[in-house]
């Protein structure tokens, strides 16, 4: 199909010519892993880039006209932005590669995810699933692979978070569309924009698409709010996650059966359907139906075993709680009876598609049975996940099949190092190591012996220098106007002399749920602030995190947390960030001397925030889980209980002295055992373990390759 492309909200007026440029680098999200292209945007009103929210459309509307002339007669800002985007031209103008017996430029990967954390201007992401996907993405466009995206447009995204007085979470949401977005209507040849239709509820539900560019990668976005629709279905794509399990079922059937008819819309023959997550499986279904459309004489056995070749299906969820599950009659009302028939399935033949036990009537429709039935391959996000998952779901396969001939294998989650490493590092690596620094990240063995040879001085320079960002960001976003009867670590009157850089900080960032274990660390509340109020070696706190809005029990951990208030130095070494998104993130994860995580085991899938962490040389101290028991060598951070599982009250007891025990006896100690030059010499070597063993290993470039390697590919 011939399409063009149209920005959905332009500036409103035309930038100077010299600048001109700009307005395009704005609509690719290129800029936002290029230290040179960010600086391109704060540059030029580094007060108003923050308060637009680093959001280059709203930015580029709020600047007044005198600066914008006056950085159009700058020759060197000019210079700046014509060598930005020749570099972009470069970047985005060269052609997929073809992978053999895998995906190519006519026929690549469709990657289907629920939401994507591309950047905070852009926000229709909640957590670690969508910073997950943004990441796979930007590591696919670096690494030329052909691969197209498919996801939903939420008008309200996520919500935005404000502590009340009392310490409980309230919830904000706003239109998205209102602070300007760097996405773009698609229209066909003859000047009307895509939309596709999918029967839901017994009405035809239109959506419409929406293009966002990430580097050489276009992620397509299907949104419901059209004029066609009812106002019911207007808000299908209203908010991520909200509603109740029928506004999931419809979501999940927007963006898999429309997904695949916007796709096929736009002319795109996808070799392999990737589905990041049960959410999209419902897409199968649609490929089953072209199946017997094209072969009307084929059984659904027949289109099954065809279809199922070209999808494979990743699983974030170790517990079976947490995968998404319908009632049948919920399903049935959703689901128009002639999709169904269609399938040449009785109701009960398709409901025993989600369920592990097909004949049990009782058992509800499970996406994640639903998608490991539908697939060629299965896969978990870490080593110890694949490992759990295959216990989670063997009653799906034969009664003697053992726990390690489940086929489900892993791939180990990683992260965007350009996005994530902080601009300063990235300095110290191009003088280093080379600009090229980026690419050498892929081999393991170069990597490892350049991080070797830069200075201890030159780390722990840029280290503090982080860290004296972070703690500036800290004052700034605790500062309150109105607060309550007192002060409280998310809201003082006075944040002047809150926080120092020569304290030990350790952060603590992640949702709020009962088995992340906010309240862990508080068990020992009388041990914990005896650490705090030391005078020769203080230890200070970050926290950050959002709970669910409908988890009061996660609230209460939070409104706990706010609560502290003890005659100790608590009020100045601890403090809670509100509205956790990835803007925040980066502040932490940069500048944090100690990264800390401790979920229940073996709950954690895989976990990516500690990755980041240890990409600026913060040290990893968490539950022996996820991605940590593979990246872990005693000799780049710190391990938290051990591997074994036990009850989760005596687990907790043992975890929580665990905890306290290395603070007290290895990471305090280490953190402030100075050396030649009033620096702590052993603990920059651990830093520099961290980053020369764990920037390679947990790269999103390397999880790309994997996927490519293990699973996009069809073996011969």
């Amino acid at each position: 199909m011939d399409l063009t492309f149209h920005s959905f909200q332009p500036l409103g007026f035309s930038l100077p010519e010299p600048i001109k440029e700009l307005e395009r680098i704005a609509m690719n999200f290129y800029w936002s892993w290029q230290p040179d292209g960010v600086d391109l945007f704060k540059s030029i009103d580094p007060v108003l880039w923050d308060k637009s929210e680093q959001n280059p459309q709203r930015f580029l509307a709020d600047v007044n006209q005198l600066r914008l002339w006056q950085i159009a007669n700058d020759v060197d800002y000019v210079h700046k932005v014509r060598a930005f985007t020749a570099k972009f031209d470069t970047y985005t103008s060269s052609i997929a590669d073809d992978i053999e017996n895998g995906p190519s430029k006519t026929n690549p990967v469709a990657y289907f995810c629920a939401e994507y954390g591309i950047h905070n201007s852009l926000p229709i992401y909640s957590g670690g699933l969508g910073i997950l996907s943004g990441d796979h993405l930007k590591s696919a466009s670096d690494l030329n692979v052909p691969l197209v995206a498919v996801g939903l447009l939420y008008r309200y995204g996520y919500f935005r978070q404000k502590i009340a007085h009392d310490g409980w979470q309230e919830e904000n949401y706003t239109n998205i569309f209102n602070a300007g977005l760097a996405i773009e209507q698609v229209f066909d040849a003859s000047g009307n924009h895509v939309k596709v239709m999918v029967h839901i509820r017994g009405r035809e539900v239109w959506s419409q698409a929406w293009l966002v560019k990430v580097g050489r990668i276009k992620l397509y976005l299907l949104d419901t709010n059209v004029n066609e629709n009812s106002e019911i279905d207007r808000m299908i794509t209203g908010h991520l996650y909200g509603g109740n399990t029928e506004t999931r079922i419809v979501q999940e059937k927007v963006l898999g059966i429309g997904g695949v008819r916007l796709l096929r819309k736009l002319g795109i023959a996808p070799s392999v359907f990737h589905l990041n997550e049960g959410h999209s499986a419902f897409l199968t279904l649609e490929l089953v139906h072209e199946y017997l459309a094209a072969n009307p004489n084929a059984s659904f056995d027949e289109a099954h075993e065809a279809m199922r070749k070209q999808c494979v299906f990743t699983t974030h969820t170790p517990v079976a709680a947490g995968n998404d599950a319908f009632s049948t009659n919920e399903l049935y009302s959703c689901f128009d009876k002639n999709f169904i028939s269609g399938l040449k399935l009785t109701d009960q033949q398709f409901f025993g598609l989600g369920r592990i036990n097909p004949g049990n009537i009782e058992e509800p429709f499970g996406m994640t049975p639903f998608a490991l039935r539908m697939c060629r391959t299965a896969n978990g996000v870490s080593e110890k996940h694949g490992e759990v998952s295959r216990g989670l779901w063997i009653d799906m396969y034969s009664e003697n099949m053992e726990p390690n001939d489940v086929p489900i294998t892993f791939v180990t989650n990683g992260v965007h190092a350009p996005t994530w490493v902080a601009p300063g590092y990235q300095s110290l690596y191009e003088k280093e190591i080379g600009p090229d620094w980026a690419k050498i990240v892929n081999d393991r063995t170069a990597w490892e012996s350049a991080v070797d040879r830069i200075s201890d001085s030159a780390v722990w320079e840029h280290h503090v220098n982080l860290k004296n960002l972070l703690i500036a960001f800290i004052r700034e976003r605790t500062r309150s106007k109105e607060i309550g009867t007192q002060d409280t670590i998310n809201e003082r009157r006075d944040t002047r002399k809150l926080f120092s850089p020569d304290v030990l900080t350790i952060g603590f960032a992640r949702r709020v749920a009962a088995y992340k274990r906010w309240n862990l660390l508080l068990s020992d509340l009388n041990r914990l602030l005896k650490m705090v109020d030391d005078q020769q070696r203080p230890v200070q706190f970050v926290f950050a995190g959002k709970a669910h809005p409908q988890d009061r029990t996660a609230k209460a951990i939070l409104q706990e947390l706010m609560s502290i208030n003890h005659e100790s130095n608590w009020q100045k070494r601890a403090v809670f960030i509100q509205d956790y998104d990835q803007e925040v993130a980066r502040y932490l994860v940069q500048g944090v001397d100690v990264w800390m995580n401790v979920p229940r085991r073996p709950l954690e899938a895989s976990g990516t925030s500690g990755m980041k962490a240890a990409m600026n040389g913060a040290l990893n101290f968490s539950v022996l889980d996820g991605w940590w028991i593979e990246g872990y060598n005693q000799r780049n951070g710190f391990g938290i209980g051990e591997l074994e599982v036990e009850a989760d009250e005596q687990m907790d007891s043992e975890d929580a002295e665990s905890l306290y025990s290395t603070l007290e006896t290895k990471i305090i100690p280490t953190f402030y055992s100075k050396g030649e030059g009033g620096i702590p010499h052993e603990w920059i070597a651990m830093m520099k373990n961290s980053m020369a063993t764990l920037t390679h290993q947990f790269s999103s470039d390397r999880m790309v390759k994997d996927y490519i390697e293990r699973i996009y590919r069809v073996s011969q």
